[in-house]
């Protein structure tokens, strides 16, 4: 295993209100916030275990509905750019969703456009 879902990542405008709905529905705890108003909900365990994390992007004009919610992946058995290279090998290409180019994270697309995101860190495998 080379990869596992770690994050689904929802754009939102208001986090911390939609925090308290999808925390009541999954019996999730906020694991963590960003500056920017972000929440991350997960499991009492948090980030990195068996069940992924759900990451609430705040987002001021968050798109259409069907392109609100992506992956994010780590790697389990290699560096962040060894795995990056795999998945460009696989069909995966880089997409600009508007980044800076300064994100520890790579944005990429599967073979269909559909947009995910290769985080840094490595996770265990399970």
């Amino acid at each position: 295993m080379a990869c596992r879902i770690s994050e689904l990542v929802l754009e939102c405008r208001e986090p911390e209100a939609l925090a308290r709905f999808w925390c009541e529905v999954l019996d999730f705890v906020v694991v963590g916030r960003e500056a920017d108003g972000s929440v991350e909900l997960g499991p009492r365990e948090g980030f990195g275990g068996a069940r992924p994390t759900l990451f609430l992007s705040a987002c001021a004009d968050p798109g259409p509905v069907g392109a609100r919610l992506h992956f994010d992946v780590n790697p389990t058995d290699r560096d962040q750019g060894a795995e990056l290279e795999r998945l460009l090998a696989l069909g995966a290409r880089p997409a600009d969703i508007g980044q800076t180019g300064e994100e520890p994270w790579h944005v990429l697309a599967d073979p269909e456009g559909n947009v995910f995101c290769l985080l840094k860190a490595r996770i265990r495998e399970l």
